[in-house]
Parts: C-alpha cells; structure tokens; sequence
C-alpha cells in the first residue's frame, strides 16, 4: 500500500476553503481549488514513493500491471486504472456538459486523431477514447442541474417569465409537446446567433428574479437561473438551465450520471468517482469550447426522473453505492462503528474524509489522517481499517454488471 500526493486543479470555479481544509492547508488557499484528483489520469496522476524513488502512480502500474491491477481488471480494461477518484468543491456552477458513450467516445477520439486535431487544443472534444460515466456522493449541501425535466414542466417555467425574447423557446416546448419539444428548444437556445445571446441571457435572469420572488411553483430553479445570469452574463445556457431538472443532495446522497446526461454541478463539496476519462461535451455556462453538434449526437432527450443512487449496506458495515458502470465501485465506511477488513478485487484507492483511520495490510501500516489518500494494489490481498474516521472507498464493482 502506498499514500498518494494527489494534484489539485485550479479552475476558477472552484473553492478556496474546502479542499485546503481537507488537507489541513492553510485557509483561505492562495487561489480557487476545485479538484484533488486520486488516480493514474495522464492530466495529473497521483505520484508515490517507492524504494526511495519517487514516481507516478501510472509508471508503476505500467512496471508491473498484474501485481497493481490484478487479471481481472486487466482482461476488463487493459492496462490501466480504470477509475478516477476526486475531491470537487464547487464554489461557482460548472458549465452545462454531458460525456459521450464508449462507441461515442472511441469514434470521436478516432476522427480527432485523423484529423490532426492536439490532444490538448482547447477546441479537442475527445481527449481519450474512453467513455466518462460518473457518480458524485455529496459531503454536504450539494445543488445540481441533471437530465431534461418534462416540457409541460419547462414550459410553465418559461412562460412565468414573461419574456418577449423567450418567446421562440416557448412556442417549440408548446408545439412539440415531449423530447421532441426539449430538443428543439435547447438547439435553439444552443445555437442563437452571437447578437441575441446578451438580450435573450438578461431578460431570463431578470424575468426569473422576478418570478422567484413570488415563492410559486419552480421558486428553487428560477432563483439558481437568476444566480447564473449573474454568474454567467451573456450565456444562452442560463436560460437552458430551465429545461434541466434541479437536483439537492445532503451529505451521504449520491446521484450517478450516466452518458448522454445533461448536467451542471452547481455549488458544494463531494466525492466524485468517474472512468478515468476526459471527455467533455459542454453546452453553456462556460467561456470553453462548447460544439454544439457534437453535444446533439450525445444527449438523452427523455425527460424520466433522476433518481437518487440508494446506498446498501454491505455484511462488513460497508456502504455501497451501486451504478452499473463497469469501471468502477465507490462505498463509504465509518469506522466509529466498527473496524473494516475485505479482500480487494483489484485496485483500489483510500480517501479519508473524516477524522483518522489506519490501513494495514501485506505486512504494511499506513496512517491516513483527514485528506490523505493510498493506493491499494491488488497483489495486497486483504488488508483492515481502524481508527474513529470515514473512509471512501473505490474499487471495481464487487460484481461485473
């Protein structure tokens, strides 16, 4: 088992106290920190010391895969972790994104690549071939925007507004009752011409200030839609936002995004476990690169409801948060209740996020105070957690969906 130095990812819309906190950093941080990654993602892998030396977390798995790996994670995914781990402290809302798919994501990395197209070019929409399914379980108060909510639902919120510049919108949601009608509106909100997006921006935040000072119907929705006009001036996205169903979580709560889903994370902490990819569709709310097209090839239109993911409780104490993802497994242990032991089923990483814990294992004794992360390689075998913290866990799923 080895502890982790873990990159943290400065995007302006990130925290200057939660991540520092984490990591007993002086608060506030110099500047916004958004995500700690934990993994062998080629953007910012993990490093650890081994011998003396140190070296990436991906150069040791590349040294000896069957020991880091296992064979079943290497017969499911190659030669390379499968998941990625993260911190994310959302101080601003992040922009309006869905990720491709695996057949997606490997036909758009394949056309990039012939087309000569850098793997770091701000205008890349496929960086690696891997699809991004991911899940977030919340460390607090968390606020996001995920999948289409029903038209009759976008309608009556668009219409509470009362604006001329909307009006367009409006009559594709009342025409085209359905998926169809949240189709055509969001493309023509994705694909107004430059001249229209400042007037069309304002009036839907003004107009939703308006409306949610009513305290009617939509209240939470139309008041985060003034906050990102705010936020975000000028961006046909604040009003896109309206088609999206607004989603809160409370500590321990956990909302998996699967391909295709349009959504926004708008403010708190959690942890995030996702494929390890970087594939990112934006469609708003971002001075990125945002390719409508190629959004409109990814996206679900349907506007079921998006359930919470249910934690189940394992025999060994353990919660689990099921998805049918392939590529990963998160759960969370409270050792104030009892220690944890378990038999690895291939790589894993540690988070503790509260309090203190201690893992041993293959003659090993590791102390993970709050912020520390370790990886566990699957040559381990078994190892046990003490002490009075929470520990995140992430693994393959216990079972191939």
């Amino acid at each position: 088992m080895d502890l982790l130095e873990n990159a943290v990812q400065p995007y302006a819309w990130g925290s200057r106290t939660a991540i520092a906190a984490l990591r007993g950093a002086p608060v506030p941080s110099p500047g916004p920190e958004a995500e700690l990654w934990m993994g062998a993602h080629p953007g910012a892998p993990s490093h650890l010391v081994r011998g003396g030396v140190r070296l990436s977390l991906a150069e040791a798995i590349a040294r000896a895969p069957v020991v880091e790996l296992g064979q079943r994670a290497l017969a499911e995914h190659g030669a390379r972790l499968p998941f990625l781990l993260k911190v994310l402290a959302a101080e601003r809302p992040l922009s309006l994104q869905a990720h491709p798919d695996a057949r997606q994501a490997r036909e758009g990395f394949d056309r990039e690549e012939a087309a000569g197209i850098p793997r770091d070019a701000p205008q890349r929409n496929y960086r690696d071939p891997w699809p991004k399914p991911e899940l977030i379980c919340a460390l607090g108060p968390f606020d996001a925007l995920c999948g289409f909510r029903p038209a009759a639902e976008a309608l009556a919120l668009f219409e509470a507004l009362r604006a001329p510049e909307l009006a367009p919108a409006v009559e594709r949601l009342r025409g085209r009752p359905g998926s169809d009608g949240l189709r055509e509106a969001f493309t023509w909100l994705a694909t107004l011409p430059a001249a229209a997006r400042e007037p069309l921006a304002a009036a839907t935040a003004a107009g939703a200030a308006r409306a949610a000072s009513a305290d009617g119907p939509g209240a939470d929705a139309l008041s985060w839609t003034a906050r990102l006009g705010a936020t975000y001036p000028g961006d046909p996205g604040v009003a896109a936002a309206l088609l999206l169903r607004l989603v809160h979580l409370e500590a321990g709560e956990a909302l998996y995004l699967p391909a295709g889903s349009l959504h926004a994370y708008l403010h708190g902490v959690g942890v995030e476990i996702m494929a390890s990819s970087d594939n990112v569709l934006r469609g708003g709310l971002t001075p990125k690169h945002v390719d409508v097209p190629e959004l409109l090839r990814v996206l679900c239109f349907g506007a079921e409801p998006v359930p919470l993911v249910l934690a189940r409780e394992s025999p060994g104490g353990e919660l689990v948060y099921p998805t049918p993802a392939r590529q990963f497994e998160l759960s969370r242990i409270d050792l104030s209740a009892r220690p944890f032991e378990a038999a690895v089923r291939g790589p894993e990483i540690l988070l503790c996020t509260e309090g203190a814990a201690q893992a041993e294992g293959a003659g090993q004794r590791l102390a993970l105070p709050r912020g520390a992360s370790a990886f566990v390689p699957a040559a381990t075998g078994r190892y046990a957690l003490e002490g009075e913290g929470v520990v995140f866990r992430a693994a393959l799923p216990r079972e191939p969906p």
